[in-house]
């Protein structure tokens, strides 16, 4: 059966600080190597493509900076595009209607996993 959804372990829950450093994961997306990022905002944790809605390259300024300074947008290191968190819907800068692209997030027993779909895969073993 190969549509069962297996989760892909990231990190350690507390690793991922509400409003602070998100943690990196390698995937696949559209057979691309690439990565995918998780934050926490809110007391939740919020997964998506590590790639701008406006070109696509990272966000991250250094690994894991994806919050601008006051901790309520995820913001693109490039030009200054800003995301609302749990939506991962542009709120400003060049992509406005844009959005990020959101990976499954799950935090179960102390620990977050992320789930593939047809677009987002984890790397060939």
């Amino acid at each position: 059966m190969m549509n069962d959804v297996v989760d892909v372990f990231i990190c350690a829950a507390d690793a991922v600080a509400d409003g602070g450093k998100g943690v990196r994961f390698p995937v696949s997306a559209g057979g691309e190597t690439t990565t995918g990022f998780v934050v926490r905002h809110g007391g939740k944790a919020y997964g998506y493509l590590n790639r701008c809605a406006h070109v696509p390259i990272e966000l991250d300024w250094a690994e894991g900076e994806f919050f601008e300074s006051s901790g309520l947008y995820l913001m693109c290191s490039t030009h200054g595009a800003i995301y609302v968190p749990e939506s991962g819907y542009c709120a400003g800068g060049p992509c406005k209607g844009g959005r990020l692209r959101p990976i499954a997030v799950a935090e179960r027993d102390g620990q977050l996993y992320w789930q593939p779909d047809e677009y987002v895969q984890p790397l060939p073993a």
